[in-house]
């Protein structure tokens, strides 16, 4: 893998943690840097992390990750965003999704990177035989997806600060729309 295909990867990889971080951002209406950086972190964590895993566990496990990963990364991301969708015909101060959540933001970023896990499957039978090899991909994925994640995040604000919106609504289809992707990608496009 060269280094243009390599960034390739990681970027496609991190569009959903950026559209996450977008959507999460423009519910917040406001700059929150604690919370921004601790969700970049979690989603560059856990995007380099589980295409290692991926690689690690692709000769014993293939068979049981192939079958169920997108299942699993859709049912992630409908639980979120049916929730989110939930939250906005709840009472301010009732609401039950919150980006600011450490749960919340953990739960988006395994469900954000089972993608990955599957790239480590493949890293697995593409030449990747030494964990050397995966160094530079690992980490310009983990690189990648902090970065548009803290992007996304700040970007979010910008567009809440405009429109003044409640996106609950919006940011939940987002999330079960990300899960339909996968679930489609997979079931019918492989």
């Amino acid at each position: 893998m060269n280094l243009i295909e390599t960034i390739l990867l990681s970027v496609s990889l991190a569009i959903d943690c950026f559209t996450v971080s977008v959507t999460s951002g423009i519910i917040l209406h406001r700059i929150q840097w604690g919370t921004f950086l601790r969700m970049a972190f979690s989603f560059g964590l856990f995007q380099a992390l589980m295409p290692f895993l991926g690689w690690l566990g692709a000769s014993r496990f293939q068979h049981l990750i192939e079958a169920y990963d997108h299942w699993i990364a859709f049912a992630l991301l409908a639980f979120l965003g049916i929730r989110m969708i939930r939250a906005q015909f709840k009472e301010e101060e009732t609401a039950s999704f919150n980006p600011t959540s450490l749960k919340v933001t953990l739960a988006l970023a395994v469900a954000t990177s089972i993608d990955a896990l599957a790239i480590g499957i493949s890293f697995a039978f593409a030449g990747f035989k030494q964990l050397e090899s995966l160094w530079i991909p690992l980490t310009s994925i983990g690189i990648a997806s902090f970065v548009l994640s803290l992007a996304g995040s700040l970007i979010g604000v910008f567009f809440g600060k405009r429109f003044h919106l409640r996106v609950e609504i919006f940011g939940g289809l987002v999330l079960i729309g990300i899960g339909i992707k996968i679930l489609v990608e997979h079931l019918f496009l492989q």
